[in-house]
């Protein structure tokens, strides 16, 4: 809809301007607002006033005009600031002698089709009844001009078929930079490119990652917008909205707008827009009493004075924006001061200053204020307007300023070339007396001046060195807004942009005293990292704590670390520390198993004492002393090798260990297994004809000890030998824990070890339980049998629970046992003779033991 009122509007005004093909014609005169004679004449083309009143586009009727409204006394400073440099110029001896230069200033009232039609009535000499575009072209050598990026477009597109250069004071936009587009075009403003970088910097400075952009419907915002989200990428800072306030001003969509920004989580508002769309979208925005907004101004209206009235510090204070660097221009104060009525007694544009500045009229009978009382010569400078007065921060002025004495300096130039060796074909020189604007062009490119300490040159596109100042908008003394700077902005640095900010001279918004926060999440705290909600902008997210192994030792981590083989995360999640190295230990379990040993030990040892002492008893002795003794002792080493299982492993303590416990395992059943053989040989023999006694002496019976116990001791050398136990750190099974155990070696001769205790212990109950029915009181068979059974069970539960045991656990299985099973032979094989021995003695005797007592 937009793009079809422009072309009709174009259409329109194309229509008035050309009108018959023999005769121009102008639907309305369109008079410069300021004019003065020279031989050189240069335009300038102004927002005199910031809105425009368009005319009806009902096609059944001619026309009417497009009628400025808002008088804007800043740009009307503007233009008297050119006034003011073309007059010094002509006055200097030393620029330009002999020479002078004229002007004419139109009002582009802040819009691409009025500025098309400024820029038409530029090209037409004094007058445009005077001198009709088709008769012939003024000695128009370059404009200064114009403010807005949209309007400068259209403007350097007219201008570019004549050649005609012109030098902006006020547009920024990157795209104008295109040589090959505007050729022509140059400016005393630093590119958006400087300054959507420097916007970059200041949002990543103050930590403001969630930020929204509002800009206006032209070129400016677009490109502006364009410019700042290429600058923003990768730096992790993300738009929560864009809005476009509309070229012609719409209220409805302005309270959209409004709304949205309002419901936002996002509290820094990046605007890149001019002060004529903007002032009616902040009046609505104030009727709406929405507060607590961070406002980031582009260099297009941080410095305007239309909102500097007390009635915007509520809702605009403490905004931040980079301003065009100040400048000093001597005697402007004095010569604003005599710009008035009296002087200019026919001049609307003064009227309409009068009736800004002081709320009456000069002239009543004028029809430009007549609405306004008439002046008495008493009244005083309105609030809002004061900064007309103001020439002790000048900016825009400033670059007026030095756009005219760029041209001033560049027609000098021109002027002073040396015949013969001049810029042009065949090295020649500009004719002086009809001087082309593409001349003044080559000169323009190469000046370079100083004024007022600050060299200004343009680069090959035409732009200027960037700098900025940061300028915020604070309280002063009258409640009004002043524009003070806080920082400086220097994209001419050799190391790169520095952004410099003076944090404790900043006012933030709403009298806080700390910078604003704007987020879309919090930031992520060490030990945890950021996961990104789906559908959702980078910098929406989720905090999620660090899996167990891992850390994040830093703010807002993407992802956590995973910690290296020996060390694990903290409780936090933020530090890696030393795994735990877990063993058996004399720790609670480990103190048990150790006590439980010991008693085992001395259980057995006390037994062996009663043995000794009681040696000679009927008891002791038909049961075969030397076997019992042996077995004892073997007892005795099974019940202090499971000590050797607990402390951390070492290498010698790993093969102990296993060799220990399954020799004298050997040993102890080996020993059994000889008793057993004995037990049933002696009442095997007492058959006629039996002599197998003679089989089983004492010699025989060490031997079978000692070839049963042999075998295992070949087994465990030849482990120890191919490959033996050795210390093992476990971080698989529990990744936060190092558990220190012995690792086997090889499996193959760890289950032959026990596979041979098992062997013998079969074979010892296969033994014991034939010989469990013989006759006598006590048949030391059937306790032999309880015990093989009972260390079988345990060796048989062992199995399942030593494979899954996690950790010291299998050691602790292990130990068991050991310490079960040989509890199991302590208790069944000796404690019923301990019991005679000790609490029975009656039946100590060899006939109570053969059963022939009555």
């Amino acid at each position: 809809m937009t793009a079809l009122l422009l072309w009709l509007l174009v259409q329109r005004l194309s229509a008035l301007i050309l009108g018959h093909a023999s005769k121009c014609i102008l639907q309305n005169d369109f008079e410069p607002g300021l004019a003065a004679g020279g031989e050189f004449i240069l335009g300038g083309i102004f927002p005199l006033h910031y809105n425009q009143e368009m005319p009806d586009l009902n096609c059944t009727y001619k026309p009417g005009p497009v009628k400025c409204n808002g008088f804007d006394p800043r740009a009307f400073r503007w233009a008297i600031t050119m006034q003011l440099a073309i007059e010094e110029i002509n006055r200097r001896n030393d620029l330009l002698p002999n020479r002078t230069l004229g002007y004419k200033i139109f009002d582009s009232c802040a819009y691409p089709l009025t500025g098309q039609r400024s820029a038409v009535a530029v090209l037409n000499g004094p007058n445009e009844e005077e001198s009709p575009m088709c008769s012939g072209a003024g000695p128009l050598l370059a404009i200064i001009g114009e403010s807005g990026s949209a309007q400068s477009i259209v403007l350097s597109r007219m201008l570019k078929p004549f050649r005609i250069p012109m030098i902006s004071y006020f547009s920024s936009c990157a795209c104008l930079s295109d040589r090959r587009e505007f050729p022509t075009f140059f400016r005393v403003i630093p590119s958006d490119d400087y300054q959507v970088k420097a916007i970059a910097k200041l949002l990543l400075h103050f930590q403001w990652t969630w930020v929204g952009v509002v800009r206006g419907d032209h070129e400016y915002g677009r490109f502006a917008l364009q410019g700042l989200l290429k600058e923003l990428e990768g730096t992790g800072i993300c738009i929560a909205y864009q809005e476009m306030i509309p070229l012609l001003y719409d209220r409805w969509r302005a309270l959209e707008i409004i709304r949205v920004m309002s419901h936002s989580t996002a509290r820094v508002v990046v605007v890149f827009s001019a002060e004529g769309e903007l002032t009616p979208f902040l009046r609505d925005y104030m009727e709406q009493n929405v507060t607590g907004i961070q406002w980031i101004a582009s260099e297009a209206w941080v410095t305007s004075s239309v909102f500097t009235g007390s009635e915007y510090y509520p809702f605009l204070g403490g905004t931040v924006g980079f301003g065009i660097r100040q400048g000093q221009i001597p005697g402007l104060r004095e010569y604003l001061m005599t710009v008035n009525p009296e002087r200019y007694h026919s001049n609307t544009l003064v009227q309409e200053l009068w009736g800004a500045l002081y709320g009456c009229s000069p002239s009543p009978s004028s029809s430009v204020n007549g609405h306004l009382p008439p002046c008495t010569g008493q009244e005083t400078l309105k609030e809002q307007h004061a900064a007309y007065m103001n020439t002790s921060s000048l900016r825009i002025s400033y670059n007026v300023y030095k756009g005219v004495y760029a041209v001033a300096h560049s027609l000098h130039n021109l002027i002073q070339c040396s015949p013969g060796k001049g810029p042009f074909n065949n090295s020649t020189c500009a004719n002086i007396d009809n001087v082309y604007p593409w001349q003044l062009q080559h000169y323009l490119q190469e000046v370079s001046f100083t004024i007022s300490g600050e060299t200004v040159n343009f680069d090959m596109k035409g732009d200027s060195i960037p700098s900025y100042d940061l300028i915020n908008w604070q309280r002063g003394s009258a409640g009004n807004i002043e524009f003070v700077n806080v920082g400086v902005f220097d994209g001419a640095q050799e190391s790169g942009q520095e952004l410099v900010i003076q944090e404790g001279e900043i006012m933030w918004p709403g009298h806080q005293t700390e910078v604003l926060v704007s987020v879309c999440s919090n930031s992520c705290t060490p030990g945890f990292r950021k996961a990104v909600r789906r559908g959702e902008p980078l910098c929406c997210f989720d905090c999620v704590p660090c899996d167990s192994g891992k850390i994040s030792n830093q703010t807002d981590s993407i992802d956590c670390m995973s910690c290296t083989e020996d060390y694990w995360s903290n409780p936090d999640g933020t530090v890696c520390i030393p795994k735990v190295v877990e063993f058996l230990s004399h720790d609670a379990m480990g103190m048990t198993l150790t006590v439980i040993a010991v008693i085992g030990a001395c259980l057995t040892l006390a037994v062996l004492t009663v043995f000794l002492y009681y040696r000679n008893t009927p008891i002791v002795r038909i049961n075969n002393s030397e076997l019992s003794f042996f077995i004892l002792l073997s007892l005795t080493l099974c019940f202090l090798c499971a000590l050797v299982f607990i402390g951390e492993p070492t290498s010698w303590s790993c093969m102990l260990r296993h060799t220990a416990f399954s020799i004298t395992f050997s040993l102890c059943i080996s020993c059994i297994l000889g008793k057993t053989l004995v037990v049933l040989a002696a009442f095997t023999a007492t058959r006629p004809g039996n002599n197998i006694m003679k089989w089983l002496g004492p010699i025989q019976q060490r031997i079978i000890i000692f070839s049963c116990t042999s075998v295992q001791v070949l087994i465990c050398t030849a482990w120890l030998v191919v490959s033996p136990p050795f210390p093992y750190r476990n971080t698989k099974y529990q990744q936060s824990k190092i558990i220190l155990d012995c690792s086997v070696g090889s499996d193959l001769a760890f289950w032959c070890v026990l596979g041979y205790i098992g062997l013998l212990a079969c074979v010892c109950f296969f033994l014991a339980f034939l010989a469990r029915k013989l006759p006598g009181n006590f048949n030391e068979a059937k306790y032999i049998t309880f015990s093989m059974l009972i260390f079988c069970a345990v060796w048989l539960a062992f199995v399942p629970a030593y494979v899954s045991s996690p950790g010291k656990f299998t050691t602790a299985v292990e130990i068991f046992a050991i310490l079960a099973s040989s509890f199991g032979l302590l208790l069944c094989l000796f404690t019923p003779k301990v019991y005679i021995i000790l609490v029975k003695p009656e039946k100590n005797t060899k006939q109570h033991l053969m059963g022939k007592d009555k």
